[in-house]
């Protein structure tokens, strides 16, 4: 392997974080092991990199504690790269990238909780159509870890910027983001429209990077019936690189909305969100379109 040249700054933690994920090849590979990618080829195909660079920025990872190396196969033997609890707490590192890429590389430099429908933004967001989510837990307004993808046909998952049971908790200056108004509207139109949704095989869940306890009095104050799950930790933000803002010192997810089907498929993607009731309703009709007949219920007169 090629020698790395130290940084030489022993008392800085930007140097010494830099000694392992000072290029561009290793922090991509943090990337798609975020998103579900673990073996050798598939981290070639995704990247397009030689077979001699990844295995050295594998080993340089692995080393580092970044990566676990587990073999998935005996004869002959394979293995899986995938994140440690060390290589986790890269992710608000990623976000924080993709969070300035696309405020200052692809937007004008804007603080905004939505986009234009013609952004580079919303272009990615919506190419996750046909992507699978990964396995994952998050933890729901109670603590207890979740599949974000329920055990019935459908999951639809809205993510939301934030919402708060006090009108004091809410981040300075919140009404004048764009796009950041709504989520309790949002939430609680989907709380009245429950019941059709699961009529059409569908299971609601809410998503915010809040944390459990400011959910739990959320949907406490609003009689919110569905499970509204914590992303603090952006692992679901970092397996499908939603987009976010910065508000109060707080990475939070874009206003988007995704439908979901069972085999763990992105099967609809409803971003930007400029109407919260319409969305709900799209995502509705999203669901109902691609339930079959005997999920569906009962037509509406």
């Amino acid at each position: 392997m090629a020698q790395r040249t130290g940084l030489g700054d022993a008392v800085c933690s930007i140097a010494q974080a830099l000694d392992v994920v000072g290029d561009w090849w290793t922090l991509l590979i943090v990337r798609d092991a975020a998103r579900g990618v673990h073996r050798f080829e598939e981290f070639q195909r995704e990247l397009g990199m030689s077979r001699k660079v990844l295995t050295e920025r594998l080993k340089l990872l692995v080393d580092a504690g970044v990566l676990a190396r587990t073999p998935y196969q005996e004869r002959p033997v394979r293995h899986e790269y995938r994140l440690t609890p060390r290589g986790r707490g890269l992710l608000p590192v990623l976000v924080a990238l993709q969070d300035w890429g696309d405020a200052w590389i692809l937007g004008e430099g804007e603080m905004t909780a939505t986009t234009d429908e013609a952004s580079r933004e919303a272009v990615r967001v919506h190419a996750l159509r046909g992507t699978r989510l990964p396995e994952l837990l998050l933890p729901d307004r109670f603590g207890e870890l979740r599949d974000p993808v329920a055990d019935t046909p459908f999951t639809v998952l809205y993510c939301f910027p934030g919402a708060y049971a006090r009108a004091e908790s809410y981040p300075p200056h919140w009404a004048g983001i764009p796009g950041a108004k709504g989520c309790t509207l949002e939430s609680c139109t989907y709380r009245d429209q429950l019941a059709e949704f699961t009529a059409a095989g569908a299971t609601v869940h809410g998503v915010s990077t809040q944390r459990p306890d400011e959910q739990r009095e959320f949907a406490q104050a609003e009689q919110l019936r569905f499970p509204l799950l914590s992303d603090a930790g952006l692992e679901l933000v970092a397996a499908l690189r939603l987009p976010t803002f910065r508000a109060a010192g707080v990475s939070r997810i874009k206003r988007l909305t995704l439908v979901v089907d069972r085999e763990r498929t992105v099967r609809e993607v409803f971003y930007p969100i400029r109407d919260v009731e319409a969305s709900v309703r799209a995502a509705l009709t999203a669901v109902r379109g691609a339930a079959p007949e005997s999920a569906r219920g009962p037509a509406r007169p």
